[in-house]
Formats: C-alpha cells, sequence, structure tokens
C-alpha cells in the first residue's frame, strides 16, 4: 500500500522534505548536532567531504574519516526538531520514496549525537564528558507514539513521586541508549550518564531572569533522585527523542554531551570551543575504531 501524499513529504526533486536529503546522501553512521556551524567543525577532520546541503537549520555533510563514510547533520534544537529529524532519516532508509511505500526488512542507522550540556551534580564538573546510559524525557514526544515497549515505567514513576511532579506538564519517560554505542564511545574519559532533556533552556531547566517559576526546587529534587543506582546527572534538549524514536525505529544511538555548564556550583565554560571541539575530536576517533 502506497503512502499518502501528505504524509510522505517529498520535494520536486524527490528528496526528503524537510532534509532536503535523497537516499544515496546518507551514510549509515549519522553524528547529529544542534549547531548547524557544529557540522563544519566536525567535517573538517575529515579526509574528504563528498556532499554539502542545506535547507531550513537542516545542514548536512557526507564524507570520509579514515575510510569509513559518515554523515554529519544539524537539527537545531529541541525534541520538535529531532522528531522531524529521526523520522526522516528513517524514511530515507526504509522506505522506497519513488514508489511511496515502506520496503520489506529494515535498515538500521548507526545516530550518534555531540552536544552540550549541564551537569547537576558538583562531582561532574566543566569540561567532563558524559556518554548517555539513560535519558529521562521531560518533552513528552514519546506519548505521540506506540511505545510503552520501550519505556521503563518503573524509574519514571518512581521520578514522579520523588519529584511531585506537576499533573499538567508532559508525563517523564525513560528510555536507555543502545549498549553496543554506549560501550563503543565510552573509556576512562567518559562518565555514563543519566540524561535529562528538557523542552526549553530557561524555564524548563529552573533558569529564572524575568519570568518566575512554579517550582524554584525543582532542579535539586531532580538532583537527588535515586532510584537503585540511577540517579539524573545532567540536563540538555535533545537525547530523550533520539533515543525514544531510536529505539522505536530500530535505530542504534548514543548520546556524547560536553558539561559546558554546572547548575550546583553556578559555573559556565570561560572557553565554550575548546571542550567542544575535545569532544569532537574523542567522538571521531571511537567512531573510526
Amino acid at each position: 500500500m502506497s503512502l499518502q501524499s501528505s504524509e510522505l513529504v517529498l520535494n520536486a526533486d524527490g528528496s526528503i522534505y524537510h532534509l532536503g536529503l535523497l537516499p544515496e546522501d546518507l551514510a549509515q553512521t549519522v553524528i547529529l548536532v544542534g549547531d548547524p556551524r557544529r557540522v563544519a567543525r566536525i567535517t573538517e577532520h575529515f579526509d574528504n567531504v563528498d556532499l554539502k546541503k542545506q535547507k531550513r537549520e537542516f545542514v548536512t555533510h557526507t564524507g570520509y574519516f579514515r575510510g569509513k563514510r559518515i554523515t554529519v547533520m544539524s537539527t537545531g534544537m529541541g525534541t520538535d526538531n529531532i522528531d522531524i529529524a529521526l523520522t526522516e532519516l528513517d524514511a530515507l532508509v526504509n522506505i522506497d520514496l519513488k514508489e511511496s511505500r515502506i520496503k520489506e526488512g529494515s535498515v538500521s542507522l548507526d545516530i550518534i549525537r555531540i552536544g552540550t550540556t549541564g551537569s547537576i551534580r558538583e562531582e561532574i564538573p566543566v569540561g567532563s564528558f558524559i556518554t548517555s546510559e539513560w535519558a529521562i524525557g521531560f518533552d513528552g514526544l514519546i506519548y505521540y507514539y506506540k511505545s510503552d515497549d520501550i519505556l521503563n515505567t518503573e524509574i519514571s514513576e518512581a521520578f514522579i513521586k520523588h519529584t511531585g511532579w506537576a499533573s499538567n506538564k508532559a508525563m517523564p519517560y525513560v528510555v536507555k541508549g543502545n549498549e553496543y554505542l554506549i560501550d563503543k564511545l565510552s573509556s576512562d574519559s567518559t562518565i555514563k550518564g543519566f540524561t535529562g532533556t528538557n523542552i526549553g533552556f530557561y524555564g524548563p531547566q529552573g533558569r529564572v531572569l524575568r519570568a518566575g517559576i512554579p517550582d524554584p526546587d525543582m532542579n535539586e529534587k531532580i538532583a537527588s533522585f535515586n532510584y537503585k543506582g540511577h540517579a539524573i546527572t545532567n540536563l540538555e534538549m535533545e537525547t530523550s527523542g533520539i533515543y525514544g524514536l531510536s529505539r522505536l525505529l530500530g535505530h542504534r544511538a548514543v548520546s556524547m554531551n560536553v558539561v559546558l555548564a554546572n547548575r550546583a556550583t553556578g559555573e559556565f565554560a570561560e572557553n565554550t570551543k575548546e571542550p567542544v571541539d575535545k569532544l569532537i575530536e574523542y567522538s571521531l576517533e571511537r567512531i573510526a575504531k
């Protein structure tokens, strides 16, 4: 059965609607970044780049690093953009775009997020690398899909009870990253983390400038949560969406985070470029092995 054109939306050249990509543009290993400018910061390390495309905030380069074909793509910030990015990446490999039908069998992508984050623990300082073993999403994205089988409701229910989570907010959900990629990207230089994914940078992460927030102690409640050794380490804006959709669609995903802020101490990195560049170099080395 063919997919309706209102569901599988394509551009005039046959490329997928938002990303502007054709199936042949995509490598099986995909690095995702939030900032469009970070794409070139990664691919400047490549042996060569044979494709560069941009549509909206989605900047895509595909090339080779030490003989391995890799696609680097920016998503912009937030799980709403992740919904678009992951769904369309999956469509590129698992849907026949010319025939508008789902292919038999399925192709699994390796998806690696290289991003920035804020630690909520004093013992995880600015400059640390966190490999997200688990993610807890405060964004609600995964509930728009049939996702019961991939969620750890035991942890999320304990978190809701511990924090007194408000019923008018999206219900938190907990999902695990891919163990193979977590092990591949982990080393003595990284910390295995439990990452909280927020729907914004200010109020949703407890930052107050002029607009007040209903629970000023929420970050402390999040930091004090520990369920059978599962303690939340950091906050950012994409990981839960990447993990949830990757699990649903049959892809392998890991989120690599460099700490630029320590919310417990109030510290922010004086030089943000250096730690991000170090994470890029570290991650490429591990991916190429």
